[in-house]
């Protein structure tokens, strides 16, 4: 089953695709909110981008508190989440995210990229890292949204 992996930020949000079989993960693209004149819009393109992957599912990236509670940012993800799925007729799943940004820094610092080419492409490897955390959970722990 192929999944696209988002990680949805009110600036940035990034995107990452599977592989046909469900296994590996890939960076894809980032979506800038200051692009698109308004949220309606943003829904629309992050639709579009979908559903041009031929995605079967798709994982939301769910940015919650230390003590497993909801914060502001995650009620925005909750809601952006609700809206795209009245575009999408597809399965959607929250991933638990904790310090994705972060770890994907890391990644790609050690991948050797510069400090400039890192922030370019930081939301697609956080989206990469919650897919990839999703696709080795096993079926039965995976959450619907």
């Amino acid at each position: 089953m192929k999944y696209v992996g988002i990680d949805y930020g009110l600036a940035r949000t990034g995107l990452a695709v599977s592989d046909p079989e469900g296994r590996l993960a890939f960076p894809l693209v980032t979506l800038r909110l200051e692009e698109y004149p308004n949220r309606k819009d943003f829904l629309a393109a992050l639709a579009a981008r979908i559903t041009a992957e031929e995605a079967e599912a798709v994982v939301m990236g769910l940015p919650l508190l230390d003590d497993g509670t909801d914060s502001l940012t995650t009620r925005q993800v909750r809601n952006v989440t609700e809206r795209l799925k009245r575009r999408v007729d597809l399965p959607v799943f929250y991933m638990p995210e904790l310090l994705s940004s972060e770890e994907a820094w890391s990644d790609l610092r050690d991948a050797g990229l510069t400090a400039r080419k890192r922030k370019a492409v930081l939301d697609q490897q956080a989206a990469v890292r919650i897919l990839a955390s999703f696709l080795a959970l096993p079926p039965e722990q995976r959450r619907p949204a």
